[in-house]
């Protein structure tokens, strides 16, 4: 069974810690992995741009075919966040199926991060997305994420795994620091 991070439940927050050796082994494939880092991009609708004044990262995408063991061992932690979250919160289970997107690895420099509010669903291309997750893969003395609506920010500590509805009910942006901040993040959708 995985601590749970104690949230209201009318936030519509859940939070589980995933292992830290988990996390300690992202962050080590992240590293190893610099020919696949991209600058992070954020979208506007159907666009993309890269910008630092809005998202300032360094980006791995995980799809589907990524086979590595340390992939494979986060996504099977992710299930068991997301079981407890539908515990929490047993309406999902009316929902027709939905699985994992895709995610991303994304490390944020000094001052980095989202730093505009946004939310998950915005346009056609994101409609079929119900639950947005993200793991915090390393502790910050400050940091996180601010959500607006809900007038909470997250710690940023090693492992703690967030899951939220992806609407603007749910509008966040990253909570900025002097320190460097790695994180996994991204979506369910409806298959």
């Amino acid at each position: 069974m995985l601590k749970e991070y104690k949230l209201s439940l009318d936030t519509f927050i859940g939070g589980w810690f995933i292992p830290k050796k988990v996390c300690n082994d992202l962050i080590k494939y992240f590293e190893k992995n610099k020919k696949i880092q991209v600058k992070g991009k954020y979208g506007v609708k159907d666009t993309f741009y890269v910008d630092k004044k809005y998202k300032d990262s360094l980006d791995i995408n995980i799809n589907d075919d990524v086979v590595d063991n340390e992939i494979l061992i986060y996504k099977k932690y992710l299930q068991k966040v997301l079981n407890e979250y539908i515990k929490k919160y047993p309406q999902l289970d009316e929902f027709e199926r939905f699985e994992l997107e895709s995610f991303n690895i994304q490390k944020y420099p000094k001052k980095g991060g989202f730093k505009f509010w946004h939310n998950e669903r915005t346009c056609n291309r994101s409609a079929l997305r119900v639950l947005t997750f993200m793991t915090y893969l390393n502790d910050l003395k400050s940091g996180g994420t601010d959500f607006l609506y809900q007038k909470l920010t997250t710690p940023s500590k090693k492992g703690l795994t967030l899951i939220w509805p992806v609407d603007f009910t749910h509008t966040h942006k990253s909570h900025i620091c002097d320190e460097e901040k790695i994180i996994t993040t991204g979506w369910f959708k409806f298959i």
